[in-house]
C-alpha cells in the first residue's frame, strides 16, 4: 500500500507515520505534504497512490480544495479536529474520517474498511453498490452527535463591565499577534478569547466564513469584492479593518459560492 499523508503540524505528522508503521507495516509514504498548492503539484506529477491519508486544514487552506481542484481517484481517510466537514468530505471518495487525536484502533479499521471495499464480490453473488450516499450514512451514524447549537452571543469586556453580543450584531472577527478581536456591525472592537480555530465550530457557517488566517466575517460586512493578482480576492468589509483582507486563489471559488448562498 503506498499512502500520501497531507498534513501542516509537524507533531501530528509524527504521530500518524508512528500508527500507521503499527497498523500497517507494509505501507509505503510516499510524501507527507502540508499545503494545498504542494498536494496539487504532487498529484499532478506522480501516480495515484493507494490511499491518502489527510487533514481537513493546511498550512494554506482546506485540504477539500484539492479534491474539488483536481481529479483524485484514490481513496482518503480524512483526520481533523472538527467533524463540520464530513459531508464535503465524502464527495472526496473518503473511505473514513477520523476525530483527532486519532487513535491505533480506529486507524486499523479504516484501514480494514479500504482493503474490504477493494474486494470484489464473489462471483454469481450481488451487492448493493458502495454509493457515495450509502458511505455517507456510515459515517454520519459512527460520527459524534452534537446538538449544532451555534452561538447566538458573546460575553465581552467593556471596562469594568461584560456586554452580551448578538452574532447578528458582529461584522467579523480578526486574530491578530495571538489575540482575537470581534467589530460589530456598528464599529466596536472587543476582545475575546476564543481562537478562529475554535469560532469555525461556534459558528453558523450560513452566515459566517473563515476568509483566510486572519479574518472570519458575516455575510452583510461583506461589501466588495476586488480581483487581485494571482487569481486572489481582495475583501472591502464594513466596517474596515485596520489590514487588507486578501482571500487566497484556492479559496476564492469558496468564498463566492459562500456570498452567491
Amino acid at each position: 500500500m503506498t499512502i500520501l499523508l497531507l498534513e501542516d503540524e509537524y507533531p501530528a505528522a509524527e504521530r500518524l507515520q508512528r500508527l500507521l508503521r503499527q497498523a500497517a507495516p507494509e505501507a509505503q509514504m510516499l510524501a507527507v505534504l502540508d499545503s494545498v498548492a504542494g498536494a496539487l503539484q504532487w498529484l499532478d506529477s506522480n501516480p495515484a497512490p493507494d490511499l491518502i491519508l489527510s487533514d481537513i486544514q493546511l498550512a494554506d487552506g482546506l485540504s477539500l480544495e484539492v479534491f474539488e481542484q483536481t481529479v483524485v481517484r484514490s481513496p482518503v481517510i480524512f483526520t481533523t479536529a472538527y467533524d463540520a466537514y464530513a459531508i464535503r468530505a465524502f464527495k472526496a471518495n473518503s473511505v473514513d474520517y477520523l476525530l483527532k487525536p486519532v487513535k491505533l484502533t480506529e486507524l486499523q479499521a479504516a484501514l480494514t474498511k479500504l482493503r474490504e471495499w477493494r474486494v470484489p464480490a464473489p462471483t454469481g453473488t450481488t451487492t448493493p453498490p458502495d454509493t457515495a450516499t450509502h458511505r455517507l450514512e456510515r459515517l454520519l451514524d459512527a460520527l459524534p452527535r452534537p446538538d449544532h447549537h451555534y452561538k447566538v452571543r458573546f460575553l465581552v469586556r467593556s471596562g469594568e463591565q461584560l456586554l452580551p453580543v448578538q452574532a447578528t450584531q458582529i461584522a467579523w472577527f480578526q486574530s491578530r499577534h495571538e489575540t482575537t478581536t470581534l467589530a460589530t456591525t456598528d464599529g466596536r472592537r472587543f476582545v475575546v478569547d476564543y481562537t478562529l480555530e475554535q469560532l469555525e465550530t461556534l459558528l453558523d457557517p450560513r452566515q459566517f466564513f473563515r476568509l483566510n488566517r486572519q479574518f472570519i466575517a458575516q455575510l452583510p460586512a461583506v461589501q466588495r469584492l476586488h480581483p487581485h493578482f494571482n487569481g486572489k480576492l481582495l475583501l472591502e468589509l464594513h466596517p474596515t479593518p485596520n489590514e487588507e483582507v486578501v482571500v487566497s486563489r484556492e479559496k476564492a471559488a469558496l468564498v463566492k459560492n459562500w456570498l452567491e448562498g
